[in-house]
């Protein structure tokens, strides 16, 4: 499989699209990467041109750059980690560096913003618990506080938001609650009220499950409800890492990336949910 080059060598004129198509592949490397994964096909990326072209984008603080134009963004970080984890070479960056740059992105309230200052978002929020973990740095993390703002995004309808004053979405049901279980807090919102509202949103006919209830269902938040259903410990769903989006038992293929399943909160959480 064949990755973008290398930040430092310069996309030729053709361009604009080459550049936006670059930027985009960066952002898709993880999807790419859990499907070969969940495939059994890992060992057909040309591992070292990824790990080149990723690591070329770190910055100077320990950011990491959208491409070589230069949006930085904490999503990039988590990418960066979680794609480095699953070829196993966090070794080609600065973890440190990285760290200290999700770490700076705290707010006063727990969460945490695109870049320092930004506003906290369940979504942002997602992708430092998640680097942070990946990084071995969870320390970082005040998960009392943090454990909080998330659990306040639960609103009457058992449904998840994503910062305050906002309404309730299926995609939330992943940003908000794969968090809290990888701070082991997932107890801490009505399981079941959340499942019910999952399941308001899911078309009668089609299947698909859409962001609010009577909406039209889409793929995106098919996958998050699907999601959020299985760390709830659903029947029939298999159990999932909440740090990596993935299997637990895709994750356990690897012999240096061990999965944060957190099974005994999966576990314990499938007979709160009914």
């Amino acid at each position: 499989m064949a990755w973008p080059q290398s930040p430092s060598q310069r996309i030729p004129p053709r361009d604009a699209l080459a550049a936006r198509n670059t930027h985009l592949t960066y952002v898709s490397m993880r999807p790419c990467m859990q499907i070969m994964l969940l495939l059994d096909k890992l060992e057909q990326i040309d591992a070292e041109r990824a790990v080149s072209y990723i690591s070329g984008l770190q910055q100077p603080d320990g950011s990491f750059a959208g491409d070589e134009w230069g949006e930085i963004d904490t999503r990039f970080s988590y990418c960066a980690l979680n794609c480095l984890s699953l070829l196993g070479r966090l070794d080609a960056i600065d973890v440190e560096k990285a760290v200290e740059f999700v770490a700076a992105c705290q707010n006063f309230d727990g969460g945490y913003g695109a870049t320092p200052g930004g506003e906290s978002h369940a979504g942002q929020i997602f992708c430092c618990v998640g680097a942070l973990t990946i990084a071995g740095a969870a320390d970082r993390i005040d998960r009392e506080l943090l454990s909080w703002w998330l659990c306040e995004r639960q609103l009457p309808s058992g449904g998840l938001n994503g910062r305050p004053e906002k309404l309730a979405d299926v995609c939330y049901s992943w940003w908000v609650l794969s968090s809290l279980s990888a701070l082991d807090r997932l107890e801490w919102i009505d399981g079941g009220a959340l499942m019910r509202f999952i399941f308001q949103c899911q078309d009668g006919e089609g299947g698909g499950i859409a962001d609010k209830p009577e909406d039209m269902p889409d793929v995106f938040h098919t996958f998050f409800g699907i999601a959020g259903c299985a760390l709830l410990g659903y029947e029939g769903l298999k159990q999932i890492d909440p740090v990596h989006a993935m299997p637990v038992e895709v994750m356990r293929r690897l012999p240096h990336a061990a999965p944060w399943g957190h099974a005994a909160a999966i576990t314990g959480a499938k007979d709160r949910a009914t």
